[in-house]
């Protein structure tokens, strides 16, 4: 790029150059590059002979963002210094002014010398504003598409690892579940299990109870047939004289046969007030039975007698509405007990 600078035209000429006081005549010559006015105007442009050489080599520091804006400023300071060289040296030899040209400013990459290293710590050389020496490998001429890139490739990463902690937590939640699940199965198993060992015990306890009763139901015997049940224990009726009856009622037609339950020793036989008839039968284990209102007996005190023999007759007598045995049981200490139980326990079913 070139320039023709006119060369300034002084309103005096100081007395140290032309030697002449201000104010006299025009001088035949002008300092710093002034001409007359009948000479033609030509382009100054220094010499080799009057631009004073420029010592050392200019470099510029590796900056970034201010760098270009510096190196200008050099630039610009040498070509001012350059053009008053000239200036002051035509002056001096009298040649006149020629055009200079400044070369175009190089970029941002020239003004970094070659032999310049990387500073150190750094990990890639830029080849271009915002570009590695990665991207461009990659094909990212773009530092825009090159930052869009980094950034995408930044979130991937950030959203893998979230995806991972995410999967973790439900495979954690999972394992939970599954244990839980697992624990739940197994004490419902083990809750079958206990329920099929109690039921398997109660039934073994089952057999082993109808096996005692088949043996007693042999050793003992209901007290008559072709009977009904008419009145239980501790039935509630003003025909009782305790309010309550005391035994269990085998209603029957009068002489139907009445049998020892089990084998034993008679121990009472004869009239009791409001029983009527009545025959105690006292069994090996001090356990007595009543037969009440009976219409004969059969067998007197002291008598032993075995499980089925004929002790007496039904019959109607003592306090009684009708024809039937009265039957009551009492305990070694003589608490009375409801007889219906005390048969079933004994294998037998009134």
């Amino acid at each position: 790029m070139a320039f023709n600078r006119p060369a300034p035209t002084p309103s005096f000429i100081p007395d140290e150059v032309t030697g002449e006081t201000s104010g006299g005549k025009k001088p035949d010559t002008f300092a710093f590059g002034a001409r007359r006015d009948d000479e033609p105007f030509e382009p100054w442009n220094p010499s080799a002979e009057t631009v004073l050489p420029v010592r050392g080599k200019h470099r510029v520091s590796k900056q970034r963002g201010g760098g270009l804006a510096r190196s200008s400023t050099v630039l610009g300071v040498g070509v001012i210094a350059a053009v008053g060289a000239g200036g002051m040296a035509s002056a001096q030899t009298g040649k006149p002014p020629v055009s200079i040209s400044i070369p175009d400013l190089p970029n941002v990459g020239s003004l970094i010398s070659d032999d310049d290293a990387a500073p150190e710590g750094s990990s890639k050389a830029l080849t271009a504003a915002g570009l590695t020496e990665a991207d461009a490998e990659e094909g990212n001429a773009d530092a825009g598409e090159a930052l869009r890139s980094r950034i995408m490739l930044q979130a991937e990463l950030q959203q893998d690892q979230v995806d991972r902690e995410a999967q973790a937590v439900a495979e954690a939640a999972a394992a939970k579940k599954a244990a839980t699940l697992a624990a739940k199965e197994q004490d419902a198993a083990k809750a079958k299990a206990a329920a099929a060992k109690a039921k398997k015990e109660k039934e073994a306890e089952a057999k082993v109870e109808a096996a005692r009763l088949a043996t007693l139901a042999k050793q003992f015997t209901l007290p008559t047939s072709s009977y009904t049940i008419t009145s239980t224990f501790g039935q509630s009726g003003s025909l009782w004289s305790s309010g309550q009856h005391t035994g269990l009622d085998f209603a029957a037609p009068t002489g139907t046969p009445i049998k020892a339950v089990h084998s034993g020793t008679i121990t009472e036989a004869g009239w009791s007030g409001s029983y009527g008839y009545r025959t105690v039968l006292t069994l090996d284990d001090g356990t007595e039975l009543w037969y009440a209102h009976q219409s004969s007996i059969g067998v007197s005190v002291g008598q032993k007698v075995s499980t089925g023999d004929v002790i007496g007759r039904v019959g109607a007598t003592g306090n009684v509405t009708g024809a039937h045995l009265h039957l009551e049981v009492h305990t070694a200490g003589g608490s009375g007990i409801d007889p219906m139980t005390w048969l079933r326990g004994k294998g037998l079913n009134p």
